[in-house]
């Protein structure tokens, strides 16, 4: 067990380790088991260490809602999507809902989370999330307690790490959806508009769109000009093109407007429900080029089933690289990929800022030079 737990310093000495833990936290995605397989097989085989599961991210440790997993509950986890910790992204132990005198307030209470992992003599902690699972992460750090964190998102916008796990799968389904979306745009000579998840980054409309062949491609990075987008289908519709497929990520909007939300954020700070740009645009797109349009919103289908074999080996690398780095006693680190290697960086340094689809960058361009319309001026377009 860590010989000092002050605030801002832990330290642990690799020897005393007996009891590690590990969480899901944030929304679920594929690859979470294939992390849990990995860290607790690293762990049991190579180490002799016990693994503790947290079920329901930090609200588990709350609750106190733990379980001992060891090598042999994990045969198979790399196949199945999910999480079989469960998960939670409501349960921010910074800002806790607790009732006093008979009204909600929000309360810190990752004391009581240092306590309670103290309690059942955990000596580390992995999270397993995002952005705002590693935050967490980094309270309970300058609690003075271990922790090490894998990053987990769809969007792939942790900047740290060249690909987060979950992200290939996510893309994948994007891009099945428009080699569907395809036959029945061209059978009726429709203008067919996917929205895919991405709050701040375009990650997934931009490579879907691309491998699956959107004619436009929307992202948040790109204020996009409407008149420019139809001006696009309008070209593509004198050259004989009788449909068009629109890849749009959830927080595209157009410039000068804003993103389009189902549920606005809440005047305290809480985060937002966004939806329902794609039928901001396909209004658009019917009333300025008379093509009769349909929406498709893919949702949570892009969280779900079986990771990619991709998202499947990064996982367990993730996972298996958690379990080194403690026993190497490097605290304070999430595991990430640099190249095709697997490298750690500090938390803090991890979740500064997010990585964004760079405007001007070569997969934008590349998007553009196959003729595809980013919502603005397309230089590679040639002019009459």
């Amino acid at each position: 067990m860590s010989k000092s737990r002050k605030k801002g310093t832990p330290e642990i000495n690799p020897k005393n380790i007996k009891r590690v833990a590990i969480l899901t936290g944030g929304g679920d995605c594929p690859g979470l088991n294939a992390v849990i397989r990995g860290f607790v097989r690293c762990c049991n085989k190579v180490y002799g260490w016990k693994v503790i599961g947290i079920k329901d991210g930090f609200d588990g440790i709350l609750s106190e809602d733990f379980v001992e997993i060891a090598t042999g509950d994990t045969r198979g986890l790399q196949v199945l999507g999910g999480t079989i910790l469960g998960t939670s992204n409501r349960g921010n132990p910074m800002k806790y809902p607790v009732e006093e005198d008979g009204i909600i307030v929000t309360k810190d209470v990752t004391p009581q989370i240092v306590k309670n992992l103290n309690k059942h003599k955990i000596d580390v902690l992995v999270t397993v999330g995002g952005d705002g699972t590693m935050k967490i992460a980094e309270a309970i750090l300058k609690m003075g307690f271990p922790v090490i964190g894998v990053p987990k998102t769809i969007d792939n916008d942790l900047g740290a790490t060249d690909v987060t796990f979950g992200y290939n799968s996510a893309v994948a389904c994007a891009t099945n959806a428009l080699d569907k979306l395809h036959t029945t745009a061209e059978s009726h000579h429709r203008a067919l508009v996917l929205e895919v998840m991405g709050r701040d980054c375009g990650w997934i409309a931009l490579e879907a769109g691309i491998a699956g062949g959107a004619d436009v491609i929307l992202i948040p990075e790109i204020p996009f000009d409407m008149d420019a987008v139809n001006r696009h289908i309008h070209d593509r519709k004198k050259s004989g093109s009788r449909f068009c497929i629109i890849a749009v990520a959830e927080g595209a909007f157009p410039d000068g407007g804003s993103k389009v939300y189902k549920k606005k954020p809440g005047p305290d700070g809480t985060p937002g429900k966004l939806g329902g740009i794609a039928d901001w645009v396909a209004d658009k797109i019917s009333f300025a080029t008379e093509i009769e349009t349909r929406v498709a919103v893919l949702g949570h289908l892009q969280r779900g089933g079986a990771p990619t074999t991709f998202d499947r080996v990064l996982a367990t690398r993730f996972g298996v690289e958690a379990g080194h780095l403690i026993a190497n006693g490097e605290i304070g680190k999430i595991v990430c990929l640099k190249g095709r290697a697997i490298k750690s960086y500090d938390i803090k340094s991890a979740i500064k800022e997010l990585k964004v689809v760079n405007p001007d960058g070569q997969t934008v361009r590349t998007a553009e030079a196959l003729g595809i319309c980013m919502g603005r001026a397309n230089k590679y377009d040639k002019k009459d």
